[in-house]
């Protein structure tokens, strides 16, 4: 009998109920808190940039390299740890990981040195990336069906809350302390969550797959060749998510320095406006279920298109700037559902496989993202970033449009 995972955050406001009853709420609760602590890890960078900077010599055209390490690491994670899902007891597996992600961050804490940061940032991209991808395919194995889109987008806008409100938390311990704090906070609390995530996670009743490791990775290649859906939502959520990382990698640039000179607590603050746009699009998936898929792809990829300029208006007023956060993040988060649940159909059998090779291209993406907007704010200022944004968001428009009958 499968059970299904819904975030208590996203309850279904129709009346119906959204879990089964025999889900107890704190087992709900607990695993949205576990995802979001899990996927907050890789993001606690973006706000700290320029003091990251400072402390270790890194110009500003360069420091996007602290991103992309960690986005390296996730990508090592999509590729080697997130398909041993299909193979392992995920219980079991996660395990293992949530400890050596405690280390890695430890080991953020500690680098003394430019090449100790870069190498303890790929660590932590790779153990908190397979432990959020881990939970998301958790929550669609055990999902029925007809339910899966609603399920996956409620498990999915539990992570992108925590990805947002991971900027708060960096930049409010970062003035309390030092950036330094930030990683030693965040590995006390994913050993206070290591417990109750050991003791009460369930296990699936179906058995893993037997197959060896080598045959397992290989076997992602085969998907990737034949599933023509995970090709093209693969391919817009790579420019979905260098667009949305063009934004966040630089915002702290510009706000940090006059005439605004916000401190690291207050950019962070920022990221509560994109709760908004997530907790909006939270009925992302549960259109997917009832066959509109491609509408809803549309109007996500048309709202991120739009938030640029509302985001282009920074330095006529902070109001407009949050405008165009929320509907920046609404598109990414509607559009990220929608690609997921779109997926997760095609082969029940290999949703960590799927997940991983889907999450590749986002990692890709956000990489590429975080590289060339610091590069481009190093040049081309606040102005060019935000074109930089549009041109990205303007050509997965245009790749959804050609793409819009593979479904």
């Amino acid at each position: 009998m499968k059970t299904s995972l819904v975030s208590p955050l996203l309850s279904d406001q129709s009346g119906e109920q959204s879990r089964p009853a025999g889900i107890p709420r704190s087992l709900v609760w607990l695993f949205a808190i576990a995802s979001g602590l899990s996927v907050a890890n890789v993001y606690y960078a973006q706000p700290l940039l320029d003091v990251l900077a400072q402390d270790f010599g890194i110009n500003h055209a360069a420091v996007g390299g602290v991103v992309t390490a960690t986005q390296i690491g996730c990508a090592m994670a999509l590729l080697l740890l997130v398909p041993l899902g299909d193979r392992m007891d995920r219980r079991r597996l996660m395990g293992f990981q949530l400890l050596a992600l405690v280390v890695a961050l430890i080991a953020v804490a500690m680098a003394s040195s430019a090449s100790a940061l870069l190498v303890g940032m790929l660590a932590v991209g790779l153990l908190g990336t397979a432990m959020t991808q881990g939970l998301i395919a958790y929550a669609a194995s055990a999902a029925a069906p007809h339910e899966q889109g609603r399920v996956v987008g409620s498990a999915q806008s539990g992570v992108f809350i925590g990805l947002l409100m991971a900027r708060v938390f960096s930049g409010a311990v970062s003035d309390l302390t030092d950036w330094r704090g930030v990683y030693l906070g965040s590995a006390l609390l994913m050993l206070l969550i290591a417990l109750p995530l050991w003791r009460r996670l369930p296990s699936l009743t179906t058995a893993p797959d037997a197959m060896s490791y080598p045959r397992l990775i290989a076997s992602m290649l085969t998907l990737l060749k034949e599933e023509k859906v995970l090709q093209v939502r693969g391919g817009l959520a790579l420019l979905m998510f260098a667009a949305f990382n063009i934004f966040w990698s630089a915002l702290v640039l510009p706000l940090s320095a006059p005439p605004f000179g916000f401190s690291h607590t207050a950019i962070g603050a920022f990221g509560l406006a994109g709760v908004v746009g997530a907790l909006i699009a939270t009925r992302a998936g549960q259109w997917a279920d009832q066959g509109y898929a491609q509408r809803t792809s549309a109007l996500a990829l048309i709202a991120l298109l739009l938030a640029w300029w509302p985001l282009s208006q920074m330095a006529v007023s902070l109001g407009v700037l949050v405008i165009g956060i929320v509907l920046l993040d609404l598109g990414g988060q509607a559009l990220h559902v929608t690609n997921q649940s779109m997926i997760f159909r095609t082969r029940p059998e290999a949703h960590s496989r799927l997940v991983g090779l889907y999450m590749l291209f986002y990692s890709i993406g956000s990489g590429l993202g975080a590289i060339s907007t610091t590069a481009t704010y190093a040049y081309g200022g606040w102005s060019g970033v935000c074109l930089l944004g549009a041109a990205v968001s303007f050509l997965a428009l245009g790749f959804w449009w050609f793409t819009r009958k593979i479904d």
